[in-house]
């Protein structure tokens, strides 16, 4: 059988691991991991290592629809048109918006920007890596003059000390923490700190946790910064030669943060793990300070960036390799985004909105008249302009902003109420989508064709090994028809992603000032060939033929215009929001290991949604015994917004007390009411506009059921009773986690209706109404179709071995005797709960290894393979060595 081999790279988070696909001629899709890519060296995460799994047909958004009919792609343009035309005519140009995702290509970005700011006239177009890495942009600015990522990947193998602010690197970055592990492994001196408040699964391999207040980290960089002066660890040549403003950053530090006992106060910590912190800072020069979501998504996140950067100047640790401030990108092309201005305040090539100069030279270069003069709203203030109808349309491209913007019922709300709505997506059934007048079917992974930046300026092509189903098209197709419609056929002629590539290279060196970094002017003029065959290459990129870049600022000359690093005084803010009795909780959110973003891809595969099946509330002992909470049992969590969602407990001494943590991923799609942005306020950070996903308040008391279960089944049932309920994906099944207050008056006739029992299928049960229990089981030719188990009490049998019975075309004799039972027959071996996503190794396959003399995580993965592939799942099998 002949198959083709592919080199793409991953869509999920911004490492940009290369991914090699193998396309079998029956229609499977292998992945493994491309050795040659310098990103991750044929590493995989265990999203990436299931990317085969989520090349799907049955959930696609396959045709053009208005108002739910299908339509073409001719009357879906005309009617879109017709209507920006009639609005713009009548309220101005800025009465229509895009939001765009760093899902997108950097083709499909700069298309939609260069319609959007240089011919529709309006800088209405914000991406949702505003909600991510906004921060950043803005603290880099105010540091380098450029939104410049400074250190490589490279540079984490040659620190001799790491410190990991906000970053929970195992789960949200796996391939980097295992070449982190690796590091550490390799060389045993390497030293890591972890800032945190919850003790993450990447806490686990630090020398020292620092369990901080949530919302303190300017205080704690304030204070080594002020700890570092008075260490006499300036760097004074650096400084003197390449930096300004050192005096004005130590003066405001030295009034938040005078000494460690009063920075180990304000956050909460041990005077000795300040001073530890400090003094490992101080004395080891090859310093890396890696952070992500939990120093940026803060109403002064841009302040904390730049205390981080600000201990870096002052000690010349920038530069140079194995040192810098380095930021962990959350999406795979939000770097590309910003390259190419997806933001409402800025133009494409790292040119500036507010700056004539650079307008003109962006209007000559698409020789336009129509350039937006000013900057565009940002997510939050989008979406509070469409609440009042300001913004009267609104296209939303590869993004689910009613599960993943703050405030998501009003933003449900408002995008109700809007006059026109567009959705392009490769998924049919979002939550956006289901409010969207107009869908359009775009392309999805495997069968786009483009370039991505990672965090480390990594270009990498995606490449196609698929036909695009239906009539989807790639986005910068989409909109490059629309714009021809509007008339603007000549400045959009584009016919392959290799001539936007092009168009954009050249105006990335088009009159650039010699400070700004960002230069593709080698890559300009590509064959077809070249552009196709383009190996993974980091920017700037002044000369085709070199392999390596420089670190960035090698020679301390800086994109400012005195090109001078600027040193930023920082006076702290605490959170927006404080806790009060009402609200005696910080609420927390983020990641999971296995899932990303809505769950759109992810939640479609069965080895990705075995990890977390359903969604949950973190919470330490002592506040579930004070609060009546049981772990497993079900809680409801308001805040002050009026929203509430219903969660499964997890009692964990991971979660530091007072705080709660719950994910972001899940939505009306997977779940009964889970959205956790619903809780949180549309607080931002005034900079950066970049809200505070990191501290919400929240109350949480138990959810009182009067019966809990769960369905197993190939297919989807219609749920009636259920107050609490949460999907998964199996293997050719859903699982339902099922409680309510309401039960119908008869198990027995409900379940039968519930899973659409005909009266020709064998069916088997056990009911004993008195005291609520109910098990059936329901077969189709001789083969397992689906189970229901209800009980008055949350204790039910395991579901993994009856699981694994829908595997099989046909079950045994003892098989079906311990089928209502939810026990296996004592020859059959129960892996438990699944731990390994690669492997799908189960929780009692480890144990068992554990027990038969694997004493450490290698030992382990001799035996059942159990983390030797991406490393994600490495903390929880230590935990399982300490309790098996």
């Amino acid at each position: 059988m002949s198959s083709t081999r592919t080199k793409t790279t991953c869509p999920y988070c911004g490492v940009g691991c290369g991914v090699i696909a193998t396309m079998h001629e029956n229609g499977r899709v292998e992945v493994q991991g491309d050795p040659e890519h310098p990103s991750n060296y044929g590493r995989l995460c265990s999203k990436g290592s299931a990317l085969g799994e989520t090349v799907y047909l049955g959930e696609r958004l396959l045709y053009p629809e208005i108002h739910g009919e299908q339509v073409s792609w001719e009357q879906a343009y005309s009617h879109i048109a017709t209507k920006f035309t009639e609005i713009i005519k009548e309220h101005g140009p800025d009465a229509v918006a895009f939001y765009v995702s760093g899902q997108l290509l950097t083709e499909d970005y700069y298309v939609a920007n260069k319609l959007m700011k240089g011919f529709i006239g309006t800088a209405n177009i914000d991406t949702n890596s505003r909600l991510c890495m906004s921060s950043v942009v803005a603290a880099y600015k105010r540091a380098f003059g450029e939104d410049v990522m400074p250190c490589n990947y490279d540079d984490l193998e040659r620190a001799q000390l790491i410190v990991l602010a906000g970053s929970n690197t195992a789960w949200c970055h796996p391939v980097l923490y295992q070449r982190m592990v690796q590091s550490k492994e390799n060389n045993p001196a390497v030293k890591i700190v972890c800032i945190d408040p919850r003790r993450t699964q990447t806490a686990d391999i630090s020398d020292l946790h620092l369990s901080i207040r949530p919302g303190t980290d300017s205080i704690l960089f304030n204070g080594l910064l002020v700890y570092l002066q008075q260490a006499g660890e300036v760097d004074r040549q650096f400084v003197d030669a390449h930096t300004s403003g050192m005096d004005d950053a130590l003066k405001a530090a030295q009034l938040s943060s005078p000494d460690i006992a009063s920075v180990a106060n304000a956050c909460a910590l041990k005077v000795a793990e300040v001073e530890q912190f400090y003094k490992l800072f101080a004395r080891t020069e090859r310093t890396v300070t890696v952070f992500s979501q939990g120093v940026n998504q803060s109403s002064s996140g841009v302040d904390k960036i730049n205390s981080i950067i600000n201990c870096h100047l002052l000690t010349g640790r920038i530069g140079r390799k194995g040192m810098g401030p380095f930021s962990l990108t959350g999406q795979p092309n939000a770097m590309g985004g910003r390259e190419v201005g997806g933001l409402a305040n800025q133009l494409a090539a790292h040119m500036e909105i507010d700056n004539e100069q650079h307008r003109d030279i962006v209007a000559e270069f698409w020789e336009t008249g129509q350039l937006a003069s000013k900057a565009g709203y940002k997510a939050v203030d989008c979406f509070a302009e469409i609440e009042k109808k300001n913004i009267r349309a609104i296209w939303i491209t590869a993004t689910n902003p009613v599960v993943s913007m703050p405030e998501a019922d009003r933003i449900k709300v408002a995008l109700e109420n809007c006059e026109l709505v567009v959705v392009s997506d490769c998924v049919r059934e979002t939550d956006t989508a289901k409010l969207a007048h107009v869908r359009l079917p775009a392309t999805t992974w495997g069968e786009r064709d483009g370039t991505v930046t990672s965090s480390e300026r990594r270009i990498s092509r995606q490449r196609p090994f698929l036909t695009p189903p239906g009539l989807a098209k790639h986005d910068w197709q989409i909109f490059t028809e629309f714009a021809r419609v509007m008339g603007f056929q000549q400045a959009f002629p584009y016919r392959s992603a290799a001539e936007i590539f092009d168009e954009y290279a050249r105006l990335t060196g088009y009159k650039k000032d010699p400070q700004r970094q960002l230069d593709l002017s080698a890559l300009v003029d590509m064959s077809l060939h070249d552009y196709n065959e383009m190996q993974p290459l980091q920017w700037p990129v002044t000369d085709r033929e070199r392999k390596d870049t420089p670190p960035m600022y090698a020679d301390g000359l800086f994109s400012t215009q005195d090109r001078r690093a600027r040193f930023v005084a920082i006076t702290p803010r605490p959170p927006a929001a404080a806790v009060s009795a009402e609200y005696p909780f910080i609420l927390n959110t983020g990641r999971v290991r296995d899932h990303w973003h809505t769950m759109t891809r992810t939640g479609m595969s069965p080895r990705l949604s075995a990890h977390r099946i359903e969604p949950f509330v973190e919470v330490h002992p002592d506040d579930a015994k004070r609060f009546a909470l049981v772990d497993g049992k079900l809680a409801i969590i308001n805040s002050e917004t009026g929203a509430q969602i219903f969660v499964r407990v997890r009692v964990t001494e991971r979660q530091q007390q007072g705080s709660l943590f719950v994910p972001m991923h899940w939505n009306l799609q997977f779940s009964a009411r889970a959205r956790v942005s619903t809780l949180v306020k549309a607080v931002c950070d005034p900079i950066s506009g970049q809200p505070e996903f990191k501290h919400a308040v929240a109350s949480i008391q138990p959810c009182d059921a009067s019966w809990y279960g769960f369905i197993i089944s190939r297919q989807k049932p219609a749920l009636k009773y259920s107050r609490y309920w949460a999907r998964s994906r199996g293997k050719g099944f859903w699982r339902y986690e099922i409680a309510g207050e309401d039960r119908p008056e008869d198990w027995a006739v409900h379940a039968k209706t519930l899973l659409n029992y005909e009266p020709a299928e064998e069916w088997a049960e056990f009911y004993d109404k008195a005291d609520g229990h109910y098990r059936a089981a329901r077969f189709i030719d001789g083969r397992l179709d689906s189970v229901i188990f209800i009980d008055s009490s949350i204790l039910l049998p395991p579901r993994d071995w009856l699981i694994s019975l829908f595997q099989k075309d046909k079950i045994t004799a003892k098989e079906r005797a311990g089928l209502l039972q939810g026990t296996p027959p004592a020859d059959v071996e129960d892996v438990g709960r699944i731990i390994c996503a690669c492997f799908n190794v189960g929780e009692k396959t480890i144990c068992k290894a554990v027990e038969g003399g694997a004493k450490d995580v290698q030992a382990v993965g001799e035996v059942c393979q159990a983390g030797t592939n991406c490393g994600s799942c490495r903390p929880e099998i230590n935990e399982l060595i300490k309790k098996c």
